[in-house]
Formats: structure tokens, C-alpha cells, sequence
């Protein structure tokens, strides 16, 4: 790490994130101005222009790559079409422990003036939560659900190749040639793709006209600066920001910055959900880096300072302040941008470059909490960059996480991609996968699986508040066996799913209709052809994700309940419900009994995986398939990211002896503790799930430092990796951190600053999370061997 870096790094690490309130004035007063006045795709467009045309430039000291969505580093804007914050909202996110931002009296003062009296009543969260039944909103305030977009725009978006073959003047002539292309005699929708297309030319310029600022911004500071070298750099950004992104970019910097503009304007015109994705960013650059190392443009180490500066962008920009149950549900700074590392190509060939190697030794570097990353490991990939992999993996950091592309690229297949754009694609925010640069893959919230069979248990009520949020599916106690149990669990599923999915469809609708998004459809495949918005159909593939959580936690409680009520009768459905309804007060033996006697999914138990394959399949028939907006459908991916931890706030305790609001298990992985055989039953455990027919599984495991001092036991790590690949296996993540450190991080976190964990598909500072969200990592089974 060279000083410019160290210096970048230490601002950026340093700085405490913002709330920038420029953007909500610049549009507010836009709004008021014009709404009404244009068809709301150009109206969206022009409002994204007039803030570029406005907004404040800022170049740092040592920059190499520029740009902040804000004023600023660290300086987040607000969004309030979609959700406007409260002046209460501002005096909690300012003075609350953990994911802390700061806003100044004033600036709470202009915005309840300015901004708030406006949106009231206008914004898409109001919209959608005036619109939803009353068995929905109270199946969603029973922890049954989350709902994505009530207050962030649909993301999960990663681009391909395209934006370093073309330039925004490139899309503008498609664009044009596309309107005059329009059919207004027998294409009923001719003027509503018009007004679209309008407004994706608008948002090319205004990307133009950002870049074009940051160079004027440069070229003055040029003219100031006194070191000459410092002056050459502006002059060389004024350069490269006048050529990119109105033009392709040919040099391994102009590649880097072109992508950041691209990056920028996504996440400025809304703030999609998990914010914007590089896709294979090292297969994008390698063929700028092999060119200009072969004609001695561009050194190594050039290349890598470069990219280092990017990183440090990327970490400067925290995500988007949520509020209410979106606040419970996901609490980190980190904003899910995730750089996919190796890989395949678009004709199966190894993706793994000298880029991807620098990329690995910048992760161990500059250790920072983004961008995300993880490596691709298929067949093809040599055990060198692997084992590159685990020696980065042993640092503790979190990162990177592990993917299998010969399993995701299958999963894409099955949902209909074709086997070009299925290798081209990968991850986009913590495990979920999809057709890079040629899709929307829309999360919609998470399912507490759990939740559904404790209301089951309860014929549809909620015990926790005794309101009815499920459907009646009979009392338990008199259920006869436990295929009885199982199918009333199945009909509350179906009812649940069935629930969330009609609201989400309406939710999609109200995006495509009052916040479309034309910068983003400019650089998704198919939108300019189709003339339709991102939201609205434009990409070549349009899923929806539903996100089942607790995997572990439902197999073994009904685990539990079919040992223990209906087979061994240690105890009677009646004492076990009622050991629930009062958290096994009193109750301590049977409990033990529950935790210890109960065959649990992890340990390559059939009698427990058995559960968790009828389950896994039971989810698949509920939800894969129905169909969305766009004309094709939902499918099932099994992720967490933090949600776990606030369903089992609003979860009692469940059979398998967990008390009541203790986190449920996360993603595929085992439920904490039960696990008790090691990662190889772990891994046998989970593999004889089909991963193929998700969108996504998540494994995490924790390793104590010890088991990877020595370079055999990098051989283990990867042998591991590659068995788990080779059994079917889709994502796995490591935590190499001992239960010590952990402790002791809580007790000193003035000494446990830089200490980065792997959580549920991100990694994130332990010192930001609560006391929750630590005591779940900690709690996580402690691996002493493989």
C-alpha cells in the first residue's frame, strides 16, 4: 500500500457517514416546478439532468478515480419520492449507537421547511401502504415477511461487458435509431416507448454533463496546484472524464473511471436495493490491463493503485439510512456492491487473470468493509488462485466469500437463460444470482419460514400478540400424526406466500409506473429495443426472489415434533405448547431434552435432512413459478443477510428448544450449535438440497485461526471448498475468528477497530453491529477441525 492509498484509506475509514440533504432539495424544487408537465419517464430523466447540472463536484487530494454520489465522501443523499425521512427519523439516525449518520440542525430545519411538507402523501412507501389489505399489513407486522421495496428501489443490477465497448453518444444513436423505428399505426404502445426513449437520451446526457463538470473541476484545480506531479494527475482525470463515459473507453484508467460514472448515475437517480454491481469487473479490465502492459503504458503497480482507489470510492459511499422494520431487518452501512473475482467466461474458458490476483491482494491490503467481493470457483479454475483465495480468506476479514459458477450457471439455465448469458452471469449483493447486465432480479423480502409453522402451531394466530394473521388450519392437539401437522403447515405456507406475492406485484407496478429508472435501462440489455423501462419489462430477463430464512430452525423443530410428540411421546402436543407460550419457564428438562435428543439438520442425519428436503421442496412448489408483472415469474432463493436476527425478535420460542427472540438460523446454514459433527456433515447435510433449483444458498462456517497457520491446511481449506463444489454445493463463507476475540472486541472495541466479520452474504465491522447481531456471530458453531 503505497502513501497515496494509506492516505485515501484514512480519510475514508475515518470519516463518519452523512446524510447530504442536496439531492432532496434539488428535486424537490424540480418536482415542484414540473410535475405534471411531462410523461413521467422524461419527467424522472429531467429531474436526474437538473441535479447533475447542480450538484456539488468534489475531487480530493490524491484522487485518481472521482465522483461521490454526494457532496462529499461519506455523504448520503436522501430519496424522498420513494421514502421521505421524518425530522424525528433524522434525530434517531443521528444519535443512535450503531450505524450513526450525521445531519445538522440546520439541515433538519431546511428539510422539514422544504422538502417534507411536499412528499407528504406522494411518496411511493405512502402509496404502496395505502393500498395494501388489512391481512397484509398485519402479517407483515407479525415478522411473517419483509417487503424490499417499501422504501428502497429494486436493485440486485450488475452490468456485463457492454459499457467498455460503448459509449453514451454509442446508446444515443441506438436510441435514435430506435425512435425512428416506432411504429405509431400498429403499435398501440409507440408513444408511451417514445416518451421512455426520450428519457433514456436525457439520462446519457446527463451523465455526460456530470463527467464533463468533473473535469472542469479538475483542469481549475490543475491550474492551482502547485506540485507538478499533482497537476499532471488533474490534467490526466480532466482527460479521462472528457472522453468517458461519452465515449468507449480504450486505457485501464478510463476503463475504471467509465464504470464509476456508470455506477454513480445508478445509484443517484434511485437508490436501488443492494446498490450497483461491476459483474466480472477483472475479466472487463483485463484485456485494457494485458494491452497497455504489452505496450508499456501501464505498470503493475499502476494498475493496481488504481485500482485500489476505486475500492476506497466504492467504501465511501454507505448505503442509504432505512427506517422502521426495513431499519430491523438490515442494519449496516454496507451498501452490497460485491465485485465477482475468477470465475468462467462467456464460452466456459477460466476467467482468472492477472487482475484477478491483484484484486485478491487488495482485499487483503486495504482491508475495508467494501466493495463486497467474492471468488468463482469452477471446475476450471486453478488450484493456485484458490489456494491465492484461502490465504486471504485466512486473514479473518470476512471476505472473500466462495461461489460455484458450474451449479449457478445451471440454476440460470433452469430459469431460461441462455448458456451465454448464464456464464456471463454471477452474483449481485450477497448470494443471489443472475444474468449479468441482461436482467432485473428483483428481491422482494424475506419469508420467516419459522414464523409460519409457529402460527400453525397457533391455528393462525400470532402468540405473540394474539391478532390472527394466518389462515385457521386446525388445533393442533388434535392432529393424529405428523403428516397431519406438516400438511396444516403447508396450507399456512401457501396462504403466507400467496399473501406476500400479490402485494409485491402491485409494489412492481407502482415502481414501473411513479419511479422508473431510464439511466439504468440504457445499460441493461434489451431495454432500448423493447423501449421499456427497467422496472417495466425492458430487460431480457425479469425475475422476482422471494428470500426464505430459517431453513435450520423449521427442520429441526419439526424435527423435534415429530420425535417427541408423535414418535417417542416424550411429551404431548399440549405440555409442548404450553412450555412455548411461557419460553420454557419452568421447563428447563424438557428443553435440554428438545436441544439435546432431537436430531438436527447439519450432521448428515437423514432423519433430520430428510425434513429439510420436504420443506426446501415444499417452498419451491409455493413460490417458484407464480407468476410476476413482467411476464415471467417468482423463484426461491435461501438468504438472510441480517433479517434472521429481527425474525427471531418476533418469534417465541420453537420446538427445537430455541428461546424466544433468539435469532433463527441464516441462509442453508445449521441452526447455531446444532451442528456438532464438523463442516464434512455440515456440508453432506446441505448438499443433498438441489441448489440448482434456487437462485441462491448460503452456507457460513467458523474456523478457529489455528486450523489455518500452515500452508497444508490451505490445501485442506480448498480441498474443502472443492469437495462442497464438487457435491452440488452454491456459496460458502468463513469466519476465522475464535470466540476469545470476539468477547473481548465487545468488552474493549476501542481495540478491535479494523474487525471485520462475515454476517449472512456481507461482512461487516464488529464494532457497527448491535449487541444482536455480535452475540448471532459468537453464537455461530466454532470449528476446531475439518
Amino acid at each position: 500500500m503505497n502513501p497515496r492509498i494509506q492516505r485515501l484509506r484514512k480519510l475514508s475509514v475515518e470519516t463518519e457517514p452523512s446524510l447530504s440533504i442536496e439531492r432532496a432539495l434539488h428535486e424537490t424544487a424540480f418536482y415542484k416546478e414540473n410535475y405534471g408537465r411531462y410523461a413521467m419517464p422524461v419527467l424522472r430523466a429531467l429531474n436526474f439532468l437538473d441535479h447533475c447540472r447542480r450538484k456539488t463536484i468534489y475531487i480530493g487530494a490524491d484522487e485518481l478515480i472521482v465522483g461521490e454520489r454526494g457532496p462529499k465522501p461519506k455523504a448520503v443523499p436522501t430519496f424522498p419520492e420513494l421514502t421521505c425521512h421524518s425530522v424525528e427519523d433524522f434525530q434517531i439516525l443521528r444519535s443512535r449507537e450503531q450505524q450513526r449518520y450525521t445531519i445538522s440542525d440546520e439541515d433538519i430545519e431546511t428539510y422539514a421547511r422544504e422538502v417534507i411538507p411536499y412528499w407528504q402523501g406522494r411518496t411511493v412507501r405512502e402509496r404502496i401502504f395505502g393500498h395494501v389489505p388489512d391481512e397484509w399489513r398485519a402479517a407483515y407486522q407479525a415478522g411473517l415477511f419483509t417487503e424490499f421495496m417499501e422504501q428502497r428501489a429494486p436493485g440486485h443490477t450488475a452490468l456485463d461487458g457492454t459499457i467498455y465497448q460503448c459509449g453514451m453518444l454509442d446508446f444515443k444513436r441506438r436510441i435514435a435509431e430506435r425512435i425512428a423505428a416506432l411504429d405509431f399505426l400498429h403499435d398501440p404502445e409507440a408513444t408511451d416507448k417514445l416518451e421512455e426513449l426520450k428519457a433514456m437520451e436525457i439520462s446519457c446526457d446527463a451523465v455526460i454533463l456530470f463527467a464533463e463538470r468533473h473535469a472542469e473541476r479538475a483542469e481549475q484545480l490543475a491550474e492551482e496546484e502547485v506540485d507538478p506531479q499533482r497537476a499532471a494527475e488533474l490534467r490526466e482525470i480532466a482527460r479521462v472524464c472528457r472522453k468517458v463515459p461519452a465515449h468507449k473507453p480504450d486505457s485501464f484508467h478510463e476503463a475504471i473511471q467509465m464504470y464509476w460514472f456508470v455506477h454513480l448515475g445508478t445509484i443517484t437517480e434511485l437508490n436501488g436495493w443492494d446498490a450497483m454491481n461491476p459483474g466480472h469487473f477483472d475479466q472487463h479490465l483485463a484485456p485494457f490491463y494485458a494491452r497497455e502492459i504489452a505496450a508499456g503504458t501501464l505498470t503493475r503497480e499502476q494498475a493496481k493503485e488504481l485500482l485500489c482507489c476505486f475500492w476506497i470510492k466504492v467504501n465511501n459511499h454507505p448505503a442509504p439510512p432505512k427506517v422502521g422494520i426495513t431499519a430491523r431487518e438490515s442494519g449496516t452501512y454496507n451498501d452490497f456492491t460485491n465485485l465477482n473475482i475468477g470465475g468462467i467466461t462467456a464460452d466456459g474458458r477460466d476467467g482468472v487473470s492477472e487482475v484477478s490476483y491483484i484484486m485478491l491482494e487488495i482485499v487483503e491490503e486495504l482491508h475495508i468493509l467494501q466493495p463486497g467481493n467474492a471468488v468463482h470457483i469452477s471446475r476450471v479454475t486453478p488450484d493456485r488462485f484458490l489456494e491465492a483465495a484461502c490465504r486471504v480468506i485466512r486473514q479473518g476479514h470476512g471476505y472473500p466469500s466462495v461461489f460455484n459458477p458450474d451449479i449457478y450457471v445451471v440454476e440460470l439455465l433452469r430459469q431460461g437463460k441462455s448458456l451465454r448469458d448464464a456464464r456471463e452471469g454471477g452474483c449481485s449483493g450477497c448470494i443471489e444470482v443472475g444474468a449479468f447486465g441482461k436482467e432485473a432480479f428483483i428481491l422482494t423480502g424475506y419469508l420467516n419460514v419459522p414464523k409460519i409453522l409457529e402460527i400453525t402451531l397457533n391455528n393462525g394466530v400470532d402468540p405473540l400478540t394474539g391478532k390472527r394473521v394466518g389462515i385457521e388450519t386446525g388445533d393442533p392437539r388434535v392432529f393424529e400424526s405428523y403428516e397431519d401437522l406438516y400438511a396444516a403447515f403447508v396450507r399456512q405456507l401457501n396462504h403466507i406466500v400467496d399473501l406476500k406475492i400479490r402485494v409485491s406485484n402491485y409494489i412492481d407496478r407502482m415502481f414501473a409506473r411513479y419511479a422508473p429508472a431510464p439511466f439504468l435501462s440504457v445499460v441493461i440489455a434489451d431495454c432500448i429495443d423493447k423501449g421499456r423501462d427497467y422496472y417495466d419489462a425492458g430487460p431480457r430477463y425479469n425475475t422476482n426472489y422471494i428470500q426464505c430464512t430459517g431453513l435450520g430452525t423449521v427442520t429441526d423443530s419439526l424435527a423435534a415434533l415429530k420425535t417427541h410428540v408423535f414418535e417417542q411421546r416424550t411429551c404431548s402436543m399440549e405440555q409442548l405448547l404450553a412450555a412455548l407460550a411461557k419460553n420454557f419457564e419452568g421447563e428447563e428438562f424438557l428443553r435440554q431434552t428438545l436441544v439435546n435428543k432431537t436430531p438436527c439438520f447439519g450432521n448428515d442425519d437423514d432423519r433430520a435432512d430428510t425434513i429439510a428436503l420436504q420443506v426446501y421442496a415444499d417452498l419451491l412448489k409455493a413460490i417458484d413459478g407464480k407468476p410476476n408483472t413482467k411476464g415471467e415469474s417468482f423463484h426461491l432463493n435461501m438468504l438472510s443477510t441480517t433479517c434472521h436476527i429481527y425474525f427471531g425478535k418476533m418469534l417465541g420460542a420453537t420446538p427445537n428448544g430455541r428461546l424466544a427472540g433468539k435469532s433463527i438460523s441464516d441462509g442453508t446454514s445449521p441452526s447455531h450449535g446444532a451442528d456438532t459433527r464438523g463442516p464434512s456433515a455440515v456440508i453432506r447435510s446441505l448438499t443433498k438440497l438441489d441448489h440448482t433449483m434456487s437462485g441462491g444458498t448460503l452456507l457460513n462456517q467458523r474456523f478457529l485461526p489455528s486450523l489455518l497457520k500452515r500452508d497444508e491446511d490451505i490445501k485442506k481449506l480448498a480441498a474443502l471448498i472443492r469437495g462442497y463444489f464438487t457435491l452440488g454445493g452454491h456459496h460458502i463463507q468463513f469466519n476465522i475468528v475464535d470466540t476469545a476475540t470476539l468477547k473481548a472486541a465487545q468488552a474493549h472495541p476501542e481495540d478491535y477497530k479494523d474487525l471485520l466479520v462475515r454476517m449472512a452474504g456481507y461482512s461487516d465491522y464488529f464494532n457497527d453491529m448491535n449487541a444482536d447481531l455480535q452475540q448471532e456471530v459468537i453464537e455461530r458453531t466454532e470449528n476446531e477441525s475439518f
